[in-house]
């Protein structure tokens, strides 16, 4: 795991990094006068600078201005940096400003390799060493951070054939063992006594048994009369059922149907490493979604756990499907906010692409702005859909309480107005389906599971205390 450090004068430092908070700070630099004169002539370029000399050094001018984008500037800053770095030691010198942090961080989500299944690996970035001037409370909350988005990485990167339903809940158990929150696993004869029809439907096709994870983190110091609940997708992999997805550009990559599960996992353990003052409790319904056995079929109707119906049109559709019962049992903690967070639909995914997540919901104005300010110091955008009441006509069924789709048009919007059913208090769906898998890497989100969502929503709850 990458650990982070401050630095000692004593240290012998592989690969130093020197960050510029101004251009004028460059005259504070022992260099050469050849390398000096490289700089200026580079920096006239607008380009960024490296040297190649022993210990191997780089020179880096942190972007001029403040707020979310010039951190985020930072962070793609570290990552142009990074793909230039050696050797399992890197040293931050010279900065010590919030721009700074979000280089180190920048730096950091670039090191992250998913190597398990390699029978060969190769060295990587083992620790960042970080000016003296950075407080311990700085680093562990950076490390508690890129921990969880890590941990977030790695789960939806990890095969079918390693993370089923029941795996992921033993993989929240080890979470919460590591950073300290309860956690409880359902089986299937305990969902089946609760009866989670949504979640039991879609598992019907799979000779695999579907889990229900509950993780709790109650800080001692926390004065919330009431939690926060955070609710996880839990696909660990979507066929489509009989509805079958094609697989080019589609099914393959659908081990990554997890994500919102993967991004509670992640958020709780970063809260519960970095020990916030809050109570937040995670709930992640989970199975697969397969077209054998006794699959679920279009026209079926199924009755949910708040005792609704619904009448399933295309069993594509599933991820709703566990996630309203999920929203349903949430009830039982009286929360005074609800998120949930899934890889709901490609119709979110064509709307805004990787550049963000799309959300919509009941919750109040002051939610929907925290949680915006949240996803911009992440740079994890939040784009508001409507949520008007109209759409709700799209979900009327003939001969169940509701369809489970709408319909072509506004996909992304009717998937939240069918888990809105399930709700009775303040509540905000993200629907995370464009950036949570790429195909290609994209600054510091690399290729395969970005972890989106952990960043956002740490600072989300970090944002409440």
């Amino acid at each position: 795991m990458l650990t982070f450090s401050t630095i000692d004068a004593k240290q012998d430092l592989d690969h130093k990094i020197y960050l510029l908070e101004r251009l004028e700070d460059r005259t504070n630099l022992d260099l050469e006068p050849s390398e000096m004169a490289y700089l200026e002539s580079e920096l006239k370029a607008g380009a960024q600078v490296h040297f190649s000399r022993k210990p191997e050094l780089s020179v880096a001018c942190l972007p001029e201005g403040d707020g979310p984008k010039a951190y985020e500037e930072a962070r793609i800053l570290a990552h142009k940096v990074f793909k230039n770095h050696k050797g399992t030691k890197l040293a931050l010198l010279g900065a010590a400003s919030d721009k700074a942090m979000a280089f180190a961080e920048g730096l950091a989500l670039s090191a992250y390799r998913f190597d398990k299944y390699f029978s060969k690996k190769e060295s990587s970035l083992a620790t960042i060493l970080l000016d003296e001037r950075f407080s311990s409370e700085q680093l562990r909350e950076l490390q508690a951070v890129v921990g969880g988005t890590f941990l977030a990485r790695d789960l939806v990167n990890e095969p079918l054939s390693f993370l089923t339903a029941k795996q992921l809940g033993e993989e929240a158990k080890k979470a919460g063992a590591e950073h300290g929150f309860k956690v409880e696993v359902f089986d299937k004869k305990k969902i089946e006594s609760l009866k989670m029809g949504g979640l039991l439907a879609v598992n019907k096709g799979s000779v695999d048994p579907p889990s229900f994870s509950i993780l709790e983190y109650k800080s001692a110091d926390c004065q919330w009369d009431k939690p926060i609940v955070l609710v996880g997708k839990g696909v660990v992999y979507d066929t489509g059922g009989l509805s079958l997805k094609p697989t080019p550009n589609s099914m393959d990559s659908m081990k990554s149907d997890m994500g919102g599960a993967a991004a509670v996992i992640g958020a709780i353990s970063a809260a519960a490493a970095n020990k916030l003052p809050v109570h937040v409790i995670g709930l992640v319904p989970a199975t697969d979604n397969r077209p054998g056995l006794n699959a679920y079929v279009p026209g079926d109707v199924v009755k949910m756990y708040d005792g609704s119906t619904v009448e399933v049109l295309n069993t594509d559709a599933e991820g709703r499907m566990l996630l309203a019962d999920a929203l349903a049992y949430a009830k039982n903690y009286k929360p005074q906010l609800v998120v949930d967070l899934a890889t709901l639909t490609g119709a979110a995914a064509i709307a805004i692409g990787k550049y963000g997540v799309v959300a919509m919901g009941t919750a109040k104005e002051e939610e929907f702005s925290d949680l915006s300010a949240a996803g911009d110091r992440a740079y994890e955008r939040i784009a508001r859909f409507p949520f008007w009441e109209e759409y709700d006509e799209l979900l009327k069924s003939s001969i169940a309480d509701q369809k489970n789709i709408g319909g072509r048009e506004a996909g992304a919007i009717t998937a939240g107005k069918f888990l809105e059913k399930f709700t009775d208090y303040p509540w905000i769906h993200i629907d995370i389906a464009g950036p949570a898998f790429l195909n290609a890497a994209h600054h510091y989100r690399p290729q395969g599971g970005t972890g989106v969502g952990v960043r956002l929503m740490y600072n989300f709850l970090k944002s409440k205390v």
